[in-house]
């Protein structure tokens, strides 16, 4: 499944465009949720995927940047440490019709960028985003699906269960570090979900054991597995090795890598994937 590419404007530069919050709700305790409006969402649209994401654009501290805001510009003309810093997060939800794009936020403290911003967030604020991507939606024709994920691949697998066929038979492991970040989610009759509580064990140790001890059902499944890197490499050979399912049905890649921000995950992802690759048969998804 090959994302859709941004909007793009001279030398191959995404272009920006501008939101502005309407509201902030706290789902749970690391989790807030931001809707955005604004004009400048006019030019937006999402929903051939389930997995839609974007990439938030943080200004840099102390950069001045050209009014009306030009992403193009500012990499021609500011050093590379002033661009903005970009950190992607899954379109939880975009109605057209009312042009409101919904974006869920873990939040760990004062840790990393985009956290704290939705942490200090008020209605009125502003946020200059590119997108959308994507690559993944359920299949309707697949016998079966399995979901599963960290905290960073819950929004996903929340809009993917709410576009799953009404008769669809689904499994969905999801991770959270205690019962407090468990969250109501829409889901089919014949949906089976389990929330797995990680405490102060290892992020995926919970998840991958759970996986395995899945009793595959018969037919055709289709696969969305995402979150984590370590686990997800884990996760990968286990599907693709043990469990022998085909590439074309399996939608897995790491969102994010333990001990590193984003900026050090994308350069060294490339890297990551190729290890991967040799180590596990068939190329990886590409993913944010």
């Amino acid at each position: 499944m090959t994302p859709p590419v941004p909007a793009r404007r001279g030398r191959g530069t995404p272009t920006a465009l501008r939101a502005r919050v309407r509201y902030v709700e706290r789902l749970t305790p690391h989790m807030i949720r931001v809707v955005f409006d604004g004009e400048g969402l006019s030019g937006f649209d999402a929903g051939e995927y389930s997995d839609h994401y974007v990439k938030l654009l943080f200004p840099a501290p102390g950069a001045v940047y050209p009014e009306p805001f030009d992403l193009r510009r500012v990499r021609e003309e500011l050093p590379r440490e002033q661009w903005p810093r970009m950190r992607t997060y899954t379109v939880r939800r975009w109605d057209a019709e009312a042009r409101e794009l919904t974006v869920d936020f873990v939040v760990h403290g004062d840790d990393g960028l985009a956290g704290p911003w939705a942490a200090r967030a008020k209605a009125g604020d502003e946020l200059y985003f590119v997108g959308p991507g994507g690559g993944y939606v359920p299949d309707p024709a697949a016998d079966w699906h399995l979901l599963a994920g960290d905290e960073s691949a819950l929004p996903a697998i929340a809009a993917a269960l709410e576009r799953l066929p009404a008769h669809a038979e689904a499994y969905v492991f999801v991770e959270v570090a205690g019962p407090d970040e468990e969250l109501k989610l829409a889901c089919p009759e014949n949906a089976v979900i389990r929330w797995l509580h990680r405490g102060d064990g290892q992020v995926g140790e919970e998840l991958v054991a759970a996986v395995r001890a899945l009793e595959f059902p018969s037919g055709r499944p289709q696969v969305f597995a995402h979150g984590e890197a370590v686990f997800v490499k884990q996760l990968r050979g286990l599907l693709r090795n043990e469990r022998n399912v085909p590439r074309e049905d399996l939608s897995i890649s790491g969102y994010w890598r333990a001990g590193q921000d984003e900026d050090g995950w994308q350069e060294s992802k490339r890297q990551w994937n190729r290890q991967v690759e040799t180590e596990q048969e068939g190329p990886v998804t590409e993913s944010p």
